[in-house]
């Protein structure tokens, strides 16, 4: 089990690597207000209100979290972390742009709102602004040990869920697949997840739709099933990290042609888990998986990306994608999730999150992948 003092010095880390970053960008100062930087950075994540809350960092060590004092005592204690509370009738702008009222290049995260960031700029006219977001990327794709282990523990609850499934204690035939959602969803607290992100229940031709709405329809025998789900797992309070999984099902016996497509998608899948190493690109990453799927006569329906980055964020850096030619860099985590879907018959996909290693790709998900008929 992780410790408070381990999460404090995760912060404390990455709070001195994100200094470091800044100094060699020639960055002044550094403003988080709702993106996922700010609980990376000092475990709080700012609720999304029409009141400011602001983190300040520049290269020289100085942090300082703008806060509306009504939410001061949410946040915890850090070494060197000053708050910087703001009461109604009090213009926090006036206390964040004296802070970079003298800066030349600030960085702000995608998530910093207009209707924030235009008042805070006419405090300091001078400053070109960057993003903080993408700035910060290189550090938030290599997880450290508390990240992976958080992430091992997400996909590992979301591994017992497939697991119940498996053994028939969520029913699916002749259910709804709204209601099949729901059990899946409730499943994933029971398991230790502290919420649910989203539960895609694809039966019949709704499996060929990757993100498919859970509906009404009813689950009947025959139906391929694809089931994708994940949630947000967290330790005592501390910012939850993401799971997600996929697996796919026959219900009750096996459609025509479906067990060569699936055989198919199993074999890209396993491809690519075992061919992916550091250095690849995700343009190479995804091209593992996409020959074999086109080799099998199906290339024109495999018709998104192989993966995406996870932690806080369900889809962060980096992306197994043609578009994406930066070598994948070991400590990364991200999905390999290939997938095949004829319209108006049945899809599959099979997902696993993994952990880039130097010896290559170590998957965290470890429920079954072969084609089980529930």
């Amino acid at each position: 089990m992780i410790e408070p003092s381990q999460f404090e010095a995760a912060y404390q880390g990455r709070q001195e690597r994100t200094r470091q970053l800044l100094a060699a960008n020639e960055v002044d100062a550094l403003l988080i207000t709702l993106g996922r930087e700010l609980p990376w950075l000092i475990g709080y994540q700012a609720m999304p209100l029409e009141r400011i809350t602001c983190l300040y960092m520049d290269a020289s060590g100085s942090t300082r979290l703008v806060i509306p004092k009504l939410e001061a005592p949410r946040v915890r204690a850090l070494p060197g972390l000053e708050l910087v509370p703001w009461v109604d009738g009090e213009d926090p702008f006036a206390l964040l742009g004296s802070m970079i009222r003298d800066a030349k290049v600030v960085a702000v995260d995608d998530r910093f709102i207009s209707g924030w960031l235009l008042p805070l700029m006419e405090r300091a006219p001078r400053a070109s602004l960057r993003s903080a977001t993408a700035l910060l990327n290189p550090l938030r794709r290599q997880k450290d040990a508390i990240e992976i282990e958080l992430l091992e523990l997400a996909a590992h609850a979301a591994d017992r869920v497939t697991e119940r499934l498996i053994r028939g204690e969520i029913k699916v035939a002749n259910r709804r697949e709204s209601e099949v959602a729901k059990d899946i969803g409730e499943a994933l607290l029971e398991e230790g997840h502290t919420s649910v992100n989203f539960t895609i229940v694809g039966s019949g031709p709704n499996s060929a739709s990757p993100h498919h709405d859970p509906t009404t329809r009813v689950i009947m025998p025959g139906d391929a099933l694809v089931l994708d789900f994940g949630g947000t797992y967290s330790i005592d309070g501390e910012p939850g990290y993401c799971s997600d999984t996929t697996r796919t099902f026959a219900v009750g016996e096996v459609p025509e042609g479906f067990g060569e497509l699936y055989e198919v998608l199993y074999h890209a899948q396993t491809v690519a888990r075992e061919s992916i190493r550091v250095g690849m690109s995700g343009r190479e990453a995804d091209l593992v998986a996409r020959n074999v799927i086109a080799e099998g006569g199906y290339g024109e329906y495999f018709v998104h990306r192989l993966g995406h980055g996870i932690g806080l964020d369900e889809h962060e850096d980096p992306y197994l994608s043609s578009e994406n030619v930066l070598p994948l860099e070991a400590g990364t985590a991200f999905s390999i999730e290939p997938g095949i879907y004829l319209p108006g018959r049945y899809g599959a996909r099979i997902e696993d999150i993994v952990i880039l290693e130097e010896k290559g790709v170590r998957a965290l998900n470890e429920s079954p992948r072969e084609l089980a008929v529930l």
